[in-house]
């Protein structure tokens, strides 16, 4: 089953010519002619900040290099309908969550949500859900796996399929566990999700979004405490993980320990003021 959107998808939802959606493909490193084009969602959000850019008469080898920086900041193993992306004319910047952007240098030259290309990419979600469906038991946890990462901003029901077929076929699929905890978490079935983000960090002990994810579920559930060691979990997996910081801050006011609320608020705000 081709995983992904086409090129001819790409260039439909965003109103571009092939050539055009091609080219900045190159740009992400898929080096391949745009028949043969397969693009995640995650591609198909770059490909919308290039068109901004471009159509700011941003400079190529400028835009080229906000792409790479972007794909750095996107969320791995959360929510990504939530971002909002934009630029000032110096850089790109993504946000989400508690991290709301505030551009340094004046006024953007765009700013769009991400969720404005999960509503163009929906019907085309569906229609590769379906496809794979079809085919059934032709495909792989892999092969699962990656469709739900294709599906989950336009179709969140045809991912939590996708995944949950992943987990039957490859039980220790620590992503697939993650991404569909976090589905149901934001389903409200909390401890249905704590299940998926507790099996994932058995199959990797080292899954940052895991331990960040456990921490949001245990912290909606109460359990503070239990919630600070997940969200230190994380971030000895990952330093630089900046929500973890985020939330630590908060959450060791909450617990009355303010020397540690500051110091983990200090770390996120300086790493913000370095993006």
């Amino acid at each position: 089953m081709p995983a992904g959107y086409s090129a001819r998808d790409a260039a439909t939802m965003l109103g571009v010519p092939l050539a055009r959606v091609a080219a900045w493909a190159k740009w992400l490193g898929l080096d391949a002619p745009s028949r043969d084009l397969r693009l995640s969602f995650q591609d198909l959000v770059l490909l919308r900040t290039a068109k901004g850019l471009a159509e700011a008469n941003v400079p190529a080898a400028t835009v080229r290099r906000s792409l790479k920086r972007l794909r750095a900041q996107l969320p791995d193993g959360r929510p990504i309908t939530g971002v909002r992306i934009a630029a000032d004319g110096k850089r790109v910047v993504a946000r989400d969550g508690a991290s709301v952007w505030n551009p340094e240098s004046g006024q953007a030259l765009f700013d769009f949500a991400v969720a404005e290309v999960a509503t163009a990419a929906a019907p085309h979600a569906r229609k590769v859900a379906e496809a794979a469906r079809k085919e059934g038991g032709k495909l792989t946890a892999a092969d699962w796996y990656r469709l739900g990462c294709d599906v989950e901003a336009s179709s969140p029901a045809d991912a939590r399929d996708a995944y949950r077929r992943a987990v039957e076929l490859e039980p220790h699929h620590a992503d697939a566990h993650v991404n569909l905890g976090r589905l149901l978490h934001e389903d409200g079935k909390t401890g249905a999700a704590e299940v998926h983000y507790r099996i994932a960090l058995t199959a990797n002990a080292k899954h940052a979004a895991a331990a960040f994810n456990l921490g949001v579920a245990l912290e909606d559930r109460g359990k503070l405490r239990e919630a600070a060691q997940a969200y230190e979990r994380a971030l000895a997996s990952d330093r630089d993980f900046l929500d973890a910081h985020y939330n630590l801050g908060l959450l060791y006011e909450k617990l009355g320990k303010p020397s540690a609320a500051i110091r983990h608020l200090s770390a996120y705000k300086q790493a913000l003021d370095g993006l």
